[in-house]
């Protein structure tokens, strides 16, 4: 049997990949890929008729299986249904990293997971507090109540947008511009920094788009999310490459922070480089890309 460590709440997260947890010719190597994160889908990919036979599989595969650095979390079933309280039995019993929580839609929802996340916990004698969370916001009210849901429980990573659900309480069709989703887009990412968590994406659904697809992460990377679902290997590379700071945002980063500490130690708080004021927030920003380029594995620098 797999021994997993405790995983860690803010780690590196550029891709979300989506796997039907029933089949265990797709998640036994899972891992090869090289997807930041995997999510083994107990929700909408599996029938009604398959929930027990698809816990079945995913609990051998959390046991037996070893995904190496890729972060394995788990889509329950919705809290509107029979199935959701033996997922979370299932995730805890076998390991998972987390579960991500399907139409969350208040911080009560988050509450009751979290309750069964730790009864489950003490049942199967693993460490309190491992297990970690994550919401899905797939309706208006979801989207309205982000900022309560982000801060709900100290187990909370992130929240992620659904839009295939969000966009049919809408009422709208997809827009290849993104221009039906945008303002949730905004409103969530907002909620999600001012609670100080990670904040994703949904998935691009048309996986033969690719010049779609790529237009979208990189509208994602300018809007500041963390990273994105997604449903395809193929899609990985293009979205770790988007996410990774570039070599001329590292050098800069690096004049920044050798610059910040010079300048402290001779008592000065303002000052230029690059012809460009800056002053202690400048400072913060540049330290997060160098810690951002070195989780991406692009940073050869010494600092």
């Amino acid at each position: 049997m797999i021994e997993r460590k405790r995983p860690a709440k803010n780690r590196l997260r550029r891709t979300m990949m989506f796997m039907n947890a029933q089949k265990p010719g797709l998640i036994k190597d899972a891992y090869i890929y090289g997807s930041d994160s995997i999510i083994l889908d107990l929700e909408d990919a599996v029938a009604e008729n398959q929930k027990d036979a698809a816990r079945f599989s995913l609990y051998h595969a959390l046991r037996n299986i070893d995904y190496g650095d890729t972060e394995v979390l788990v889509r329950i079933n919705g809290l509107d249904t029979p199935h959701w309280q033996e997922d979370v039995r299932v995730c805890v019993a076998g390991g998972a990293d987390g579960i991500r929580i399907a139409k969350c839609e208040s911080a009560d929802n988050v509450h009751q997971v979290e309750e069964a996340v730790l009864k489950a916990e003490r049942e199967f004698g693993v460490e309190e507090g491992r297990t970690l969370l994550m919401a899905a916001l797939e309706s208006p009210l979801g989207i309205m109540n982000a900022y309560e849901i982000c801060r709900a429980s100290d187990r909370m990573l992130g929240c992620a947008i659904s839009g295939g659900d969000f966009r049919k309480s809408m009422h709208v069709q997809i827009q290849r511009d993104g221009i039906e989703m945008n303002t949730a887009r905004s409103m969530m990412l907002l909620a999600a920094r001012a609670a100080g968590v990670q904040c994703f994406d949904t998935m691009y659904p048309n996986i033969d788009d690719m010049e779609g697809f790529k237009a979208e992460v990189i509208m994602d990377h300018k809007m500041g999310f963390d990273g994105k679902s997604i449903v395809n290997p193929k899609q990985i590379a293009f979205v770790h490459e988007t996410f990774a700071p570039t070599e001329k945002e590292i050098a800069y980063a690096e004049k920044l922070v050798r610059s910040c500490q010079a300048q402290a130690d001779a008592g000065i708080g303002v000052y230029t480089v690059d012809g460009k004021m800056v002053d202690i927030p400048f400072f913060e920003d540049a330290k997060r890309i160098i810690a951002l380029a070195k989780a991406c594995g692009v940073y050869h620098g010494d600092l």
